[in-house]
């Protein structure tokens, strides 16, 4: 059986750092403070903001949701983004997406100060995780990601890694965060030739294709560590998420594997805290850092 690489344990290290910041930075200083703006409501918005509201309380980090109906205008949203830019009292800016059709999405996450982007959604962090600026922050799935391989002390250096999948979310940044850390990275999606043997191939393969059940045991072989990602609708359980992993299948084989539920998703809402504590500190007197 393989050894699972559960999320929990990840996220509670992260937690107790930022807690910790957050109560030494406090002195004399406000709380640091997340907004989320919402257009709708989305079942999955919703969710998502409720794993928020709840940990932003645990932490000791001030939140404000503006909600705008789905007919909200283009104008009306790029005024809001620009009145929390100006903000000195807010340190990070969570847009939810994706944005109704009638509005623009990348103009309002353009408009949006790269300081305060602590989702990682803007073309000027992307920018900066693509050429190696340790400033940046980067999308919180692939840091996610990160943190995971970090916490089991699995290794990187000259590691052949696989990236199944090519998002801008996730599959093209963690790919080159697991650069940055000295790994051989080779970058495939669903069309790629030759697939499974390629993914077979990896020391390492994270599986991000936003396909349920598409990795299989002919991915997979003994040794090999293997990151879920995928989050979907499972198709043979109504109401249940599976990962793009057939972990059934999988799991007797690899050495390493993250569970889906339990796994990397639950490790992003506390890599999205750790960015909003992050910037809140960088406005902090130097003494207080």
């Amino acid at each position: 059986m393989a050894e699972l690489l559960k999320g929990k344990p990840v996220a509670d290290r992260l937690k107790e750092k930022s807690i910790g910041l957050i109560a030494a930075g406090q002195q004399g200083f406000r709380q640091p403070k997340l907004v989320i703006v919402r257009v709708g409501e989305r079942p999955d918005d919703l969710f998502y903001e409720g794993g928020v509201k709840k940990n932003c309380a645990l932490w000791s980090i001030d939140l404000e949701v503006k909600a705008f109906p789905v007919t909200v205008g283009q104008e009306e949203l790029l005024a809001t983004v620009e009145d929390l830019n100006q903000d000195n009292g807010v340190d990070g800016v969570l847009i939810f997406a994706p944005l109704p059709k009638t509005i623009d999405e990348k103009a309002i996450f353009a408009a949006l100060a790269p300081e305060k982007d602590i989702d990682g959604l803007t073309m000027a962090n992307l920018g900066k995780v693509f050429t190696g600026d340790k400033d940046a922050f980067a999308p919180c799935t692939p840091v996610a990601v990160m943190e995971t391989l970090d916490y089991y002390d699995i290794p990187l250096q000259g590691k052949q890694v696989v990236v199944l999948g090519r998002s801008l979310v996730v599959g093209k940044p963690v790919s080159m965060l697991l650069l940055e850390k000295n790994a051989t990275v080779t970058i495939c999606h669903s069309r790629t030739e030759h697939l499974a043997e390629i993914c077979k191939r990896a020391d390492i393969l994270v599986a991000a294709v936003g396909k349920a059940r598409m990795v299989t045991e002919e991915f997979t072989h003994p040794g090999q560590v293997i990151i879920d990602v995928g989050i979907n609708a499972d198709p043979q359980q109504e109401g249940k998420i599976c990962g793009d992993v057939d972990f059934t299948a999988v799991e007797p084989i690899c050495a390493k594997i993250t569970p889906v539920p339990a796994g990397v998703g639950s490790i992003t809402t506390a890599v999205l805290l750790t960015h909003v504590t992050n910037a809140w500190r960088k406005k902090l007197p130097n003494n207080c850092r």
